[in-house]
This record gives structure tokens, sequence and C-alpha cells, in this order.
């Protein structure tokens, strides 16, 4: 589908026989030095992946048994050519989803490993602190774009759903994008504070992001100020009492 992506593949997508596209990803075995050999290939909606291991003509590795997994379940591969080896998988739910892994065995083993996985949210941080009274902002955003965006609260073992349209005078949720939704809290108070999450939707499944939101006393800046000012308090009352101590003494 058109919001299907892929992170570092070297071969475009193709058409398949039915028509449909196929999103492709080949690792070079055994690779050069200090190049992993893993994958991560981000899917939003169904589609037709095929994966792809190649040995690298000049391996010492030659005539290698070769086995797909998933995990750890044994899976058969499609197609064979010269030096390389496909699996083609259909992308229809979530439960296609995982690592899958091919393993050369010879003289030497060699593994390659590909990750497949609904698309990450990013966010400015996991942790905001802000102050009672003030405006919290927190905003998520997708490298692709999901079907829907929610908003909650965990509290305990409880999600607790913002609904921005029964509690306009507390919350405020935009969509910025396609990919990108912002929540804004109004009028903080104690209460507020907690762990936030967005949830996003896709054809392939959800994926989350927590954040947690601290929320200050108004007076907490002041707290430094007020400790050295009380010190310097301190300390005058203490050199006036020696003062009058002394010439009380004296006076004797």
């Amino acid at each position: 589908g058109p919001d299907s992506t892929t992170q570092d593949l070297k071969q475009p997508s193709r058409e398949s026989l039915s028509g449909q596209s196929v999103v492709q990803s080949e690792i070079l075995l055994p690779g050069a030095s200090g190049t992993p050999l893993e994958r991560i290939i981000t899917l939003s909606n169904a589609t037709t992946v095929e994966l792809s291991c190649r040995l690298d003509k000049n391996s010492h590795l030659k005539s290698p048994q070769v086995t797909w997994k998933r995990g750890n379940e044994t899976i058969s591969h499609n197609s064979k050519t010269e030096n390389s080896w496909s699996i083609q998988l259909k992308i229809e739910d979530s439960s296609k989803l995982g690592s899958y892994s091919c393993i050369l065995k010879g003289k030497e083993e060699l593994r390659a490993t590909f990750h497949l996985q609904v698309p990450k949210i990013e966010a400015r941080g996991k942790r905001l602190i802000t102050y009672e009274k003030d405006t919290a902002v927190m905003i998520c955003k997708s490298g692709s774009t999901p079907m829907s965006w929610t908003w909650y609260m965990i509290s305990g073992s409880k999600q607790i759903a913002i609904n921005a349209s029964s509690q306009a005078d507390k919350y405020l949720i935009d969509r910025l994008s396609a990919n990108v939704t912002r929540l804004r809290i109004l009028k903080l108070t104690k209460e507020d504070a907690g762990v936030y999450c967005c949830d996003a939707t896709f054809q392939l499944g959800k994926v989350k992001f927590e954040m947690e939101l601290k929320v200050l006393s108004i007076l907490a800046p002041l707290k430094p100020f007020i400790a050295v000012v009380a010190e310097v308090l301190i300390l005058l009352t203490t050199i006036v009492l020696y003062e009058v101590y002394s010439k009380r003494k004296e006076k004797r």
C-alpha cells in the first residue's frame, strides 16, 4: 500500500504476478566488515514482502545448507537462484510480523535477520516537567499515516481515554498533519501529573508511546531563593543576638 515503508532497502518494490506491489529486501552475506546483518522493515498496510539472502561470490562458504526461520520456527524458502535464497510472505495482519532469519551452514555459519514491524512513534521526549496553571503540550509523530490516533492517561493498570470533545475546557487534541497529533492539557493541577500515551492504529496493528508528565508547584522556582533568604535571616539574627549579648556582658 502507499503507506507501506521500508528502511535501508537496496532494491525497489516490484509488481507480483497478481499485480500487487512486492516490497523487496536483500542482505548480502557475509557482507563488508562491520556491516550489520540485520534489517528493519516497517509496514503499515497489508502487502507482500520478499526477503532474500545472497551469498557473496567471493565467499569461502561453498554449497551451504540453508534454513529460514521465523523466530525459532523453521519455514521453507520459496525460490533459489545461484547463491541466493528467498521467501515471499503475504503480510495481511500483525500475526505475520516478527523476525525472519536465513541461516547458511557449512564450514562456518552465517545468519541474516529481517525485522518486520509497524512504524514507530517519535515524540519530543519521554518526560515533561511544567508548573501548575500552565499548559502542557505533547506531540507524537509517525513516519507513516495511521488510520487513527488515540490519547489516554495510564492510572495504575487502567487506561483512561481522553475525550477532548466532552472535556474541551481541559483538553485540546489537534491533528497537525496526517501523521502528527498534539495533545494540550490546560490549567494544570497536581492531579494531572502521570503517564500519558499516544496510540497509533495501522492496518497491521497498533503502536504506542508513553510520556511522563510532572507538575510542579508555582512556588517551586522560588524555593532556592527562599532557602537562601532564610539562611541569611538566620545568620543576621545570630549576629544581632550575639551583639546584644556582648553589650550586656560589657555593662556588667
